[in-house]
């Protein structure tokens, strides 16, 4: 998790389970009750609602390193808006919001450190908004692309492009361009 784990060692894992899950498994289901916090140690999750349409729309991608989770329900106890997917076979630390509490309030350095989190997480998502919204859909995908070249070689198009704004076929014709344009430089 950072150096952070290391102040203390032992003692920091234990407030966590270590949980594994096959690709395509769910760790939580959309209106049901969010009562874990994963951080990912191998594999890699998704975010997503299911809209009015029944089409599934794509938030938040977690790879090694991350943490996921409906802050909002996970801090309330409430039902979760949300759906987490594994799109790899995946391995998590996941912590209950009663061990996230006393770990907070047992080690400040860790409550600096979500503070941190929660800083970039939220600027990377307004990023994102405004990309989607002002960018050339091209230019959005060759930014990202060099950004993150990790999610375009892991993440399935359909779940990518869903993440992105766009239709599968778009990626596809996007993708298809971008790959003519490079063989004829």
């Amino acid at each position: 998790m950072t150096s952070s784990s290391e102040i203390e060692g032992e003692p920091i894992l234990s407030f966590f389970e270590t949980k594994t899950f096959k690709k395509k498994e769910i760790l939580q289901e959309e209106d049901k009750r969010c009562l874990l916090y994963f951080f990912v140690v191998k594999g890699c999750l998704r975010l997503y609602f299911t809209d009015q349409n029944g089409v599934e729309q794509t938030q938040q991608l977690a790879l090694e390193n991350w943490w996921m989770t409906d802050l909002n329900a996970f801090r309330s106890g409430r039902k979760s808006a949300y759906t987490i997917q594994a799109l790899e076979a995946t391995e998590v630390l996941a912590i209950t919001a009663p061990n996230y509490e006393l770990i907070l309030a047992k080690f400040p350095v860790i409550e600096s450190y979500f503070r941190l989190i929660y800083e970039r997480a939220y600027a990377a998502s307004l990023l994102r908004i405004q990309m989607i919204s002002r960018m050339p859909k091209d230019e959005f995908y060759e930014l990202f692309q060099s950004k993150y070249p990790e999610f375009i070689q892991r993440i399935p198009q359909k779940v990518l492009a869903s993440f992105l704004g766009f239709t599968p076929e778009y990626l596809s014709e996007l993708r298809k361009n971008l790959v003519k344009g490079k063989n004829n430089s």
